[in-house]
C-alpha cells in the first residue's frame, strides 16, 4: 500500500487559524486533524500556495488589530513549520520555468489555466494541484491528494 500524503489547502489552514470569515468549519477541521494525527495514516504537506493565500486573507481583514493578531498567529505556525514541530511539513517546490509551464497547462487536470479561469477555478487552487503533481513526479510509492473544503478544488484531487 502506498504511503498517503495530503496537501493542506488554504481552507483548512484558515479554519485552524480561526481567520475571521474563513473559519466556519473550524471544529470539523480540528476533529479531522486530530483523527489524521492519531491514525498516523498520512503525511501532511503545506503547499506554498496555501501560505500565500492565507497571508492574503489575513492582510485583507478590515480591523487592523485583527490583522496584527492573526498575522502573529500565522507567523507562529510558520515558525513551527521551520522548526519541524507543526503537524505538517512544507512542500518544497521549485518555482521555475517547468513549474510555470505546468501551471499554464493545468497540470494533470486535463484543462489549461485559461480553461480553469473561465470556469472560475482560481490560479491558487490550480497551483496546489500542480504542486501535488510535481511532488508525485519526484517521489515514488506515494498517493497524494489535497485536504480541502473547497468543492471545486476537491473535484480535481
Amino acid at each position: 500500500m502506498p504511503r498517503r500524503v495530503e496537501f493542506v489547502d488554504t481552507s483548512i489552514l484558515c479554519n485552524l487559524l480561526e481567520v475571521p470569515g474563513k473559519d466556519q468549519d473550524r471544529e470539523r477541521v480540528i476533529d479531522e486533524l486530530r483523527r489524521k494525527r492519531d491514525a498516523k495514516d498520512c503525511d501532511l504537506l503545506l503547499p506554498v500556495t496555501a501560505v500565500i493565500e492565507t497571508g492574503n486573507h489575513i492582510a485583507q481583514l478590515a480591523d487592523g488589530r485583527l490583522r496584527r493578531r492573526y498575522a502573529e498567529k500565522f507567523a507562529g505556525v510558520l515558525r513551527m513549520v521551520v522548526e519541524g514541530s507543526a503537524p505538517w511539513a512544507l512542500n518544497e517546490v521549485e518555482w521555475d520555468a517547468a513549474h510555470l509551464s505546468a501551471l499554464i497547462e493545468g497540470g494533470r487536470t486535463g484543462a489549461s489555466l485559461v480553461e480553469h479561469a473561465a470556469n472560475k477555478v482560481g490560479c491558487g487552487d490550480l497551483n496546489i494541484l500542480v504542486e501535488r503533481d510535481r511532488y508525485l513526479d519526484r517521489t515514488s510509492g506515494v498517493q497524494a491528494t489535497v485536504w480541502t473544503l473547497d468543492q471545486g478544488l476537491a473535484a480535481h484531487t
